[in-house]
């Protein structure tokens, strides 16, 4: 019976951080929708550089509180997780002003990396259920399969450096035994530093406009509500970044992109809310069925005996490092 009930109350968290994330993501991006729309701030790099600030305040504050310990990451190891990160931002800005590959691309790349590098196997039926995903998504959103060279390499810089973030936020935490908020006290301040300098610059090159002279003041009462605008997408990501890093700590980048894609129906049905027939048609709703269809599938596919194992990648790291990692996985559950 405890057991029972431990398992059941560790289903509830996990459940709990999904839909947390799901929520969050597509509250940071109506906030940050809004911030283009009303105040035509167009500086999308500058402005994830002050949600990681925003992020690593909270680290600061979660340390304090006791539920961050102390612990050792390489720096070696911190340099190509940052690296992979900000790429992964800039990228992922870049490729979806060119084509609406990138998204589609992310799933299998992310499989790839498993498989090689962690040596994962998938059942026939989890293949299956993942191609009915991305089906489905591709039929909701893609809507122009043409890729010129500049569209096809920042796609490949996006979907590879996005892929290899989320498959270190795994790795990192089960090979160095450390819970997602540890690796995200020792990620976000060198990311957010890195992002604030190189924002500014990345967003000229994108938009031929400078942060800088941005006008923030319009009158005293827009300027106050830009404020909050502000304040509330950086708070709204928090919740998005410590959630991704629970979440994939405690399943896989995989299950993160296959289930995540509910927030891109999310969106459509948001755009379909405020803007009626323009946000969302047939062929929307269509794709929507059949990627629920292949979440659910992948749900109950995934976690069968042979869905997907791992085969002994990282058992390297010895049993007394899971023990902490389980006991280092309780602080976050705890909050």
């Amino acid at each position: 019976m405890p057991s029972t009930r431990k398992d059941d109350q560790k289903a509830a968290l996990d459940v709990a951080a999904w839909m947390f994330n799901i929520v969050t993501s597509v509250g940071v991006i109506i906030v940050n929708k809004a911030l283009l729309a009303a105040y035509g701030f167009t500086f999308a790099t500058t402005l994830t550089g002050l949600h990681v600030v925003a992020t690593t305040l909270m680290t600061l504050i979660l340390k304090r509180l006791g539920y961050i310990q102390c612990s050792q990451l390489p720096f070696s190891e911190l340099l190509k997780y940052v690296l992979f990160a900000n790429f992964s931002i800039v990228g992922m800005n870049v490729s979806l002003m060119w084509n609406s590959i990138a998204k589609l691309s992310m799933i299998p790349v992310s499989c790839y990396l498993e498989i090689v590098l962690d040596n994962v196997r998938y059942s026939r039926g989890t293949k299956q259920s993942v191609l009915v995903v991305l089906l489905g998504v591709a039929i909701c959103t893609v809507t122009d399969v043409s890729v010129n060279g500049k569209g096809f390499i920042a796609a490949f810089i996006a979907v590879w450096s996005t892929s290899l973030q989320q498959y270190h936020v795994h790795f990192l935490q089960r090979k160095h035994s450390i819970g997602s908020f540890n690796l995200l006290g020792h990620t976000a301040p060198p990311q957010a530093a890195s992002l604030l300098f190189v924002g500014p610059f990345m967003d000229y090159w994108l938009t031929d406009k400078r942060v800088d002279m941005y006008n923030y003041t319009h009158t005293s009462k827009l300027s106050l509500t830009f404020l909050l605008f502000v304040i509330l997408s950086c708070t709204i990501a928090v919740g998005t970044n410590i959630s991704q890093f629970i979440c994939i700590g405690t399943f896989t980048a995989v299950s993160f992109q296959v289930l995540g894609h509910m927030k891109t129906i999310l969106i459509l049905t948001v755009g379909f809310l405020f803007f009626g027939k323009e946000g969302l048609n047939l062929q929307g709703v269509l794709g929507m069925i059949v990627a629920v269809i292949g979440m659910i599938w992948y749900g109950h596919v995934s976690p069968l005996p042979g869905g997907k194992e791992r085969h002994q990648s990282l058992s390297n790291y010895g049993p007394e490092k899971d023990d902490r990692l389980i006991k280092s996985n309780k602080l976050d559950d705890e909050v």
